[in-house]
């Protein structure tokens, strides 16, 4: 799984494998999901970032398993 932040574009992107996407679906207002050809999700963009985070949480990243 990679995590991109794109300063430039104010998104963040989660990429969950190298599939091919073959299609998109914008599911709300500046969150874009990305499909394979098994209509399964490989990829979730999220637009207008730094106006749904507080920058000051956007400067870290915690990452949790169970």
């Amino acid at each position: 799984m990679r995590l991109r932040v794109d300063n430039v574009n104010d998104a963040l992107y989660f990429r969950f494998d190298d599939s091919k996407i073959v299609d998109s679906e914008e599911v709300k207002k500046g969150i874009i999901l990305d499909f394979d050809e098994n209509d399964n999700v490989v990829g979730i963009e999220i637009l207008n970032v730094s106006k749904r985070v507080p920058l000051d949480k956007l400067k870290s990243l915690q990452f949790e398993t169970f």
